[in-house]
Formats: C-alpha cells, structure tokens, sequence
C-alpha cells in the first residue's frame, strides 16, 4: 500500500504527497514512516533533484500519529520494552533531523537541499512535527484548518521532536500553551505565534514552494540550533528570565492536573532539561521521557478510552444492523434549558427542527438561546451571518401539534413528571408519521414506564442529554423493555449527526451515569456529615484527577434538585433506601434556603455575580470538623462509590459494552481520564487490590462497598476487563 507518492518535474522540484488510502484524514503509520524516510533518501541522492516539497494529496495534511499502532504498541513489543519504544522514537528523530540536515555539510552547512512543507490544511500531531523540521513551512489559507500539537489531551505529549522544535523555536513560554495545552490555531494565527512562515490562497500554495524551493539559499537552510551561540527565546532554564518561567510552569502543570497525569509532567521535564543541552541530546531527552510515558499505564488507557473507543462508538460499533436512520426533521417537546439546547444542536447539524412549547412565546425564548450562542460565535470569528441565518432558518417556533406532521424523530424534553411526559406524547402521535420515533430526553424516569403512554411501545427510546447540550459531548440512550433495533439505529444515527458520542444502556433506574454519579455525590456529602473538612473532600476527589469535586459538584446541580431526586427514589424503594444519612444533609440545607451556585448560596458562599468565595462556615458549625480523616480512605469512598455501582450495571446487563462504560464514565461526568475509565481503572489497579479496598470499607461503612462477585471472580483467576486475560460477561 503506497502511502508517500514521489515524483521529480522537468525543474528538478521533487514532491513528495501524503495520500493515506481509504482515509479522508493522512494518519501516520510504521509502513508510511519507512515510506516517507526512503522518498527523502531517493530526493538528497539524486543530483538532478534541487529541492523538495512534501505535502499532501487530501484536503488536509494530517492529523497526526495513528493511535491504534500506539495503543496496541506496549502489548506486541517483546524482551526490552523501553528499549524497543525508544530505538523506534530514536528512529523517528533520525528522519526529521535526516530532513532538517538535508544532506548539507555537517561542518560549512552548506550544500543542503532545501525542503518545503505546503500544508493544504489541518495539520495535527506528527502532521506538526514532520513540518517543523522543515526549512520552511507554507499554509493555505484554509478556514477551516487548525494547526498544533493536542497530543496532551489523549495522555500523551508531542514526541517526535515537536516538543523539542517548538520549545526551541518559540522559547518555553510561547509554546506553553500548544504544548502543555494542546491548543490549536488557524494558520494565520499559527504565522503570528511564530509556528509556520507563511500563508497563501489555496491555489497558490504548490506555486509557492516550488518558488521557494528554486530561490532558496544555503542560509534559509539552516536551523537556528544549529548556528553557533544560538539563545532560546525566553532564556535556558537557568538564565535570569528563563528560571521564573519554568518555576511558573511547575506551578501551572500541579495546578491543572494535580500531579495525576504523567505526560505533562514528563513534558516539562523533557523541555527543561533538553534546553541545557545539545539540540541533539535534548532529542534523546525527548525520546526518553516519551518512552516513560508510553510505558505508563495511564497513557495506554487513555489512548484506549478517548481515542480508541471513543471513535469506534462514534462509528456505530454497537448499532444494530439495519438499514440508514439519518434524520431530516427533529421534533423538540419543551423549549426549557434542554429542548433549547438539542434544537441548537440538530439544528447546527443541518437537521429541520420544529420547536414546540405550551406557548409560543416560550418557543421564541427556546430559538433566542440558539441566536446568543451563535452571537457568541461570531464575536470569537467562528461563525458567519450566513452560518446564524442559516441555523436560525431550520428552527420553526410553535405551540401548535400539528407542526409535527412529517418529524421523522420526536425528542421529548418536557419537565421529570410522568404525567406531563405522557400527555406530550399522545399528543404528538397523533400526528407524526406511524414510522417516527419517539425519545424521550430523562435522566430518572424508567423508559419502560414512560412508553406505557405510546401507541408504539417498539419506537419508543430513551435520549438523555447531559447539561449544557451544546458543550457536553456524551449521549446516553437507552432502551426499553419493547425498545426495537429501528429505534436504536436511529437514536445512534441522529447522535452522530449532531457529533456526540452515544453509549447504549437498558433501562434501570438512574440508567448508567447517574446511577455512578449520584453515588459520588451522596459519599461526598456523608464524609462532610461525619466531620471531614469540606476542603479536604473536594481536594481528595481531584487529587484522583476528577475535575471537580463532590461538594462542588453538588453545588453546581443544586441541592434542591438533589432533595427532589431523593424523595422520587425513596418513594420508589421503600425500605430498602439506603442514603437517609444523606437526606439528613440535603433536606437541612433545603431548609436553610441553600440550594447552591443558583441561589448563590450552598456549601459555598457566593459574591453578586456567582463566583465562589470559599467554603461556607455555617456548615461546620452545624456538622463539626473532626480529627482523624485519613486521605487514602477518603479516595477509596469516593472511587470504589463510582466504581461498583459501574461494576454492577455490568453485572445485571445495564452496561452490554465496557467500552461504553468507561467512554461515558469520562465524558459523562468526567471520572478521572487519566485512568481510562472505571474499568480502565480496575484493570490498573488489579481486581485483587479492588476486592482488598472493598473488603475493608465493607467492614466499616457497611454493604454499600460489598464487593461485586464479578470482581471478586476475577480476583480469584488473575482476570483483567481489556487483554489477553479479559473476563467474559454475558
């Protein structure tokens, strides 16, 4: 499979194009490397070759390192592991410095032939870091490209050479934020920050290289680092202007990740000490700290989960096999916060929506909140006033059901009242199509129950959207007792055309993310009960690496709203309830008129305009702080809180896929993603050491942390979720 194509024109310009087969995005792999070094290798051997270009064939020039290869790379590397990983990465850093030398003379620097980069469009990741090594490195101007390093984001750092090129480039402060970040940036942008040297119209863009190529000089040739006396910018970490910045650096990667997240640590340590030395030890530096991150088993995890996965589940892995349920025309019951929200985002996506509510004054407000994020948009220059006319113009506002007539999908969003829920759905039966299926958008209410008001029980689904729509990226669906494929196919279907990322559960109460979720809260606020400072319970949970703790997070959805939870699934068990310790907490604080940020008065107090301004003191005035608390079984509650409850709806057949599991656990509510997710997590930490850490809260705090006899199986034979050693579930 031919992945670099070489040709040489009558000027003596070679051009080398990327052109990944089967792939709308170049992607790099191991044949494609080896591909590319021998097309460098037959450019600088022949002499009637004066230059080279490399670009791409595809609209864009690539979107980075193929991760599956990374993913799978650990489990097929025999003997020396880290060995085997850093004589690969060195292989890498051969080529670019291969394509950065261009076979000049190592001691005049002269007599290289220069190399262009000619970036059609996006630019990502290794599709980054070949670039850098270039001489020169031109842009189309291209809208829709972005250009950057995101590896930070799927638990990885830049490590062929990007992280080294760009520090070195722009001093340490300036490529902070693309390093450590991953921030991308539009071309223009990427020119000003000092990344790429030019940006053309698209059409000129090939003119342009081979006009450089033709006109370059021995000079235009040479790299900085490898000019004598050469200074980064910003000064070496132990220059007077350079100390304070990594010093300020340190500060900011504990700050964001809390010390969990191994790459951006190993980031920082690669840039500090590779500026102290040779450009060609610092490659080495490079190579060796990304090798410390492959072998991590965070790194793994989090390829496996945010890329792996999460990519197949976009695709449809788990969609029955029926024919394309591609929706044309959404109906949205209720234009509150979430009905809002979905019309935005179908609409977003090109889909026709009709947007009903009781009255159509509540509708028009429903479209206006579609109107301020696009607003917002065009003010940040992401989108046109033919972008909004366009959105706006595929939202119809009525309060009239006869306006769903034709609505091959309806996405009910009204309030959590089976009554109100069943009302709306009559109604709309009446005149959508007998095709149409039905969804309802619920985050409580068992969808079994609420298709008791359909006519067509088998169209009935469930489609809970998490809050903000627009910003949150998970989808839960869920399937009834009569749910049919139809159904599913279409709720997956419409999923992917709004560009979130489903998971599909069966119904059961709470289905799968609030079931975890509500667990986590509810420890959270029992350790408060018992005496635990406030602090300590929130700092506790991130110091696990979840983004936000269980105190703030109460905060953040309103105890209210939690008072109200509590009582529907009270009356719903009856005694076999188990969170009265909790109840005792909430309902007092419900009663103190501290419902949260939305009362600007909760477990934290609030200024006018809604920020936190620390912990609130009547708190432990009511529940007194007490000695004692040990941090480790502080973290064990309020993991293994999460983590059985996961295990469980494994167990009783919620879950079907562990996938979807750990994929919705990280996007859903954010459950540690350095860790890959909750089974991700089990796997790192051993079964055996989990049925341990049960066993002992168990004892102390009762049968809520009763290890599962799943995990408890597993522990007995050595068995994993993922790998050669993955437990079956049925």
């Amino acid at each position: 499979m031919t992945e670099f194509h070489y040709a040489v024109d009558a000027d003596g310009v070679a051009t080398i194009t990327w052109d990944l087969p089967g792939k709308s995005m170049n992607v790099m792999t191991m044949p494609g490397l080896q591909q590319l070094e021998a097309a460098i290798d037959k450019a600088l051997a022949d002499d009637a070759v004066k230059g080279v270009i490399l670009t791409s064939a595809k609209a864009d020039f690539a979107g980075g390192m193929d991760l599956n290869l990374l993913a799978e790379l650990r489990g097929t590397i025999e003997g020396n592991a880290a060995q085997s990983l850093f004589d690969g990465i060195m292989g890498m850093h051969h080529l670019s410095r291969k394509i950065e030398r261009a076979g000049m003379d190592p001691k005049t620097l002269k007599g290289g032939k220069p190399i262009v980069a000619a970036l059609p469009g996006t630019a990502m990741g290794i599709g980054l870091e070949l670039p850098l090594a270039c001489h020169r490195i031109i842009a189309a101007d291209n809208p829709r490209a972005q250009i950057g390093l995101p590896e930070i984001k799927v638990g990885l750092f830049p490590g062929g050479g990007g992280t080294t090129r760009l520090a070195w480039k722009l001093g340490a402060m300036a490529a902070a934020p693309l390093l450590l970040e991953g921030k991308t940036l539009a071309p223009a942008k990427a020119k000003s920050a000092g990344i790429i040297d030019e940006v053309v119209p698209a059409d000129q863009l090939m003119a342009r290289a081979k006009e450089w190529v033709l006109g370059a000089k021995d000079a235009d040739l040479v790299k900085p680092w490898d000019t004598k006396g050469y200074k980064i910018p910003g000064g070496a970490p132990y220059s007077a202007p350079g100390f304070p910045t990594f010093v300020g650096a340190s500060v900011m990667v504990h700050a964001n990740t809390w010390g969990v997240y191994p790459a951006a640590k190993a980031l920082l340590s690669a840039v500090y000490e590779g500026m102290q030395v040779p450009f060609d030890t610092a490659l080495k530096i490079e190579a060796r700290w990304f090798t410390h991150v492959l072998l991590d088993p965070s790194s793994s995890a989090m390829i496996r989960s945010l890329f792996v996965n999460k990519g197949a589940l976009e695709k449809g892995a788990n969609r029955p096999e029926v024919p394309d349920e591609k929706v044309t025309k959404v109906g949205v019951l209720g234009a509150g916060m979430m009905g809002a929200g979905i019309a935005y985002v179908s609409a977003l996506a090109g889909i026709q929506v009709v947007l009903l509510d009781a009255a159509l004054e509540s509708a028009e407000k429903g479209k206006a909140y579609s109107e301020g994020l696009l607003d917002k948009g065009m003010k940040r220059g992401k989108v046109t006033e033919d972008k909004k006319a366009k959105v706006l113009g595929l939202i119809k506002t009525t309060a009239d059901y006869a306006d769903l007539e034709g609505c091959d999908l309806i996405v009910e969003a009204v309030f959590e009242d089976p009554g109100v829920k069943a009302d709306v759905t009559a109604k709309a039966e009446a005149v959508i199509p007998e095709t149409a299926i039905f969804a309802s958008n619920t985050s409580t209410l068992p969808i079994t129950s609420l298709a008791a008001a359909s006519k067509r029980p088998e169209q009935f689904i469930g489609i809970h959207f998490f809050s903000p729509v627009d910003k949150m990226l998970l989808v839960e669906i869920i399937k009834g007792a009569k749910t049919g494929d139809r159904a599913v196919a279409k709720a997956l279907d419409f999923v992917r055309q709004i560009r979130k990322t489903p998971i599909v559960v069966n119904d059961a109460r709470f289905f799968y993310a609030n079931r975890c979720i509500i667990p986590y809260i509810n420890e959270g606020m029992r350790l408060a009960a018992e005496g635990t400072p406030l602090p300590m319970v929130d700092h506790a949970a991130k110091l696990l690496g979840f983004p936000v703790g269980p105190i703030t997070l109460v905060d953040e959805t309103s105890l209210d709203l939690g008072a109200k939870i509590a009582k529907a699934t009270k009356a719903a068990m009856g005694n076999d309830y188990p969170d009265d310790a909790v109840d005792e907490v909430v309902f007092w604080m419900v009663d103190q008129g501290r419902y949260g940020r939305k009362s600007k008065s909760g477990f934290f107090d609030y200024d006018d305009s809604g920020k936190r301004q620390g912990y609130w003191p009547g708190f432990a005035a009511k529940y007194p702080v007490k000695d004692g608390a040990e941090l480790e079984e502080v973290q064990n509650r309020l993991m293994m809180a999460q983590v059985l409850e996961a295990v469980r709806a494994l167990e009783e057949g919620v879950l079907e896929d562990i996938r979807e599991g750990d994929v919705g656990a990280i996007l859903g509510w954010g459950f540690a993603p350095w860790s890959g997710g909750p089974f991700g997590w089990l796997d790192i930490i051993g079964a055996a050491k989990a049925v341990e850490i049960c066993d002992a809260l168990e004892a102390k705090f009762g049968a809520r942390f009763k290890c599962p006899a799943l995990l408890r199986d597993m522990a007995a034979k050595g068995q994993t979720f993922y790998g050669a050693k993955a437990v079956k579930v049925a």
